[in-house]
């Protein structure tokens, strides 16, 4: 629950508050809710307009950031996270989010030939693009490290509810260690809502 600032449209009209101790609040219009303060922030509920005027497409509304250097192994084909994610909550369902990911450290161990590294950027669990295909693949049984590999992706999420970004990735081969963020390099991903 939460505290709630109602202008009430029913009966006689006014102002109506209720309390409660979530350290929530919410203001709402005719019993529903249109900004939702917590302690991760506030979120506006519909199009957010500024005098009446919305925000000109293509302006950065909010930015987040997060980074996660710890070193990370997957010697399976099946996907695993790599420890880089990062959550926005956008303000409008028509923002568009662009995502930028560096995932460092990308390398396999020298046990197999064929094997390497793929890597994926999902939205929740919903996979968004590949942007690694056997990286760091050698055709001898050598450790092989190429460092970062990069990827930006304009998503479309079309909600105002908490989104979380993340990467996954796997030893398509299945014969040996892959790794991520090796030697505790840094991997970082942004997320940048767009008006449209």
């Amino acid at each position: 629950m939460a505290s709630i600032i109602n202008a009430s449209t029913s009966g006689v009209g006014g102002v109506i508050t209720t309390a409660d101790n979530s350290g929530d609040l919410n203001i709402q219009s005719g019993g529903s809710t249109k900004i939702a303060v917590t302690s991760a922030g506030a979120n506006i509920v519909g199009t957010l307009t500024v005098n009446g005027v919305a925000p000109a497409s293509g302006k950065v509304l909010q930015v987040v950031s997060a980074y996660y250097s710890g070193s990370t192994s997957n010697a399976s084909a099946t996907y695993a996270d790599t420890g880089l994610t990062a959550t926005i909550t956008p303000t409008s369902s028509t923002s568009k989010i662009l995502v930028l990911v560096n995932q460092a450290g990308v390398g396999k161990s020298n046990v197999n030939a064929g094997s390497g590294v793929n890597i994926k950027l999902l939205r929740n669990s919903t996979d968004l693009i590949t942007f690694a295909i056997y990286a760091s693949w050698t055709n001898s049984a050598l450790w092989n490290v190429v460092g970062t590999q990069s990827t930006s992706y304009l998503d479309s999420p079309a909600t105002t509810s908490a989104i979380t970004y993340k990467t996954q990735f796997s030893n398509p081969a299945a014969a040996n260690f892959a790794y991520v963020q090796n030697q505790g390099d840094t991997s970082t991903i942004t997320l940048m809502e767009i008006a449209q």
